[in-house]
């Protein structure tokens, strides 16, 4: 999970924003078993932001992938 949000944050500074810009997660598990884990990673990065979550148990499309994530981001310019 780390790996995945280390991910998120390098793209969001790409575009100019960061953690803090986002505003809604959510993260697809291949196995339901590593919810505690996943969610207990995802409240240390965003702590205090607290985005809106979701988290769902799906088959991912690479069968390698454990945890996938998609997350919004409201970027304010001026």
């Amino acid at each position: 999970m780390r790996v995945v949000l280390t991910l998120v944050e390098r793209a969001l500074n790409e575009a100019g924003a960061g953690l803090a810009d986002v505003v809604r997660t959510r993260m697809y598990l291949a196995d339901a078993r590593h919810w505690e884990e996943v969610g207990r990673v995802h409240g240390e990065v965003f702590g205090s932001i607290r985005p809106a979550s979701t988290m769902v148990v799906a088959a991912l499309l690479n069968a390698k992938w454990s945890v996938e994530m998609e997350a919004e981001a409201v970027i304010r310019h001026g």
